[in-house]
């Protein structure tokens, strides 16, 4: 998580650099994206290495292993932003900037909200399960889901003011925006998917 933790912390970073028109950086970010999210795969297959079926966990090993792979899709999502926003050199359109900047950050609040969560996982152990940590890790996991849920609505109106500009924005760049939208729209969903298995590794 660590390592996914890194990778989604290049994302405002890639979005300001490209808000300035900075490409020679945004390529730089890009390529720590993909060194990010290649290093988090061997740590994740270390991992899975590392949990033979013998072991005795205070989690089903399957849900343990669904937890470890979402985590790794949402460093994959982060690799996806990085290759279109690199695919060529777009432009933030001024009257823009707000609604991007706001849906970038509904989008990285529902990430946050997961990573409060995982941070507690550091020292639980199977009694906290039920007790005051597991009860306010499960309410974190509730935030997440709202702020995917927000997301969702910036997404959409974010959308809506790209398409009202179609007569200032090129088709290509217009298509690319789109593709810039659902990228960040699956990161905040599978942040909100991982939280949502956290809690079902709780519950049981």
């Amino acid at each position: 998580m660590a390592e996914v933790k890194a990778c989604v912390a290049l994302v405002r970073p890639m979005i300001e650099a490209l808000r300035a028109q900075d490409y020679g950086k945004l390529t730089e970010l890009a390529n720590q994206t993909f060194k990010k999210e290649h290093d988090a795969d061997i740590i994740k297959t270390e991992i899975r290495e590392a949990l033979p079926k013998s072991f005795n966990l205070p989690v089903y090993r399957g849900d343990l292993l669904a937890f470890l792979a979402l985590q790794d899709d949402i460093a994959d999502s982060v690799e996806d932003l990085a290759v279109v926003l690199t695919l060529k050199k777009l432009a933030v359109p001024p009257k823009l900037v707000e609604d991007v900047r706001a849906y970038v950050e509904c989008v990285l609040n529902t990430c946050d909200y997961l990573f409060r969560c995982t941070d507690q996982l550091a020292d639980f152990t199977e009694a906290d399960f039920g007790g005051p940590r597991g009860k306010q890790i499960l309410e974190l996991v509730a935030k997440a889901e709202h702020a995917e849920w927000e997301s969702d609505k910036s997404a959409y109106h974010l959308s809506q003011r790209i398409y009202e500009l179609e007569d200032e924005i090129r088709a290509t760049d217009i298509f690319l925006w789109s593709q810039v939208i659902r990228t960040l729209g699956q990161l905040a969903n599978h942040a909100d998917h991982t939280a949502g298995r956290l809690r079902r590794m709780l519950v049981r």
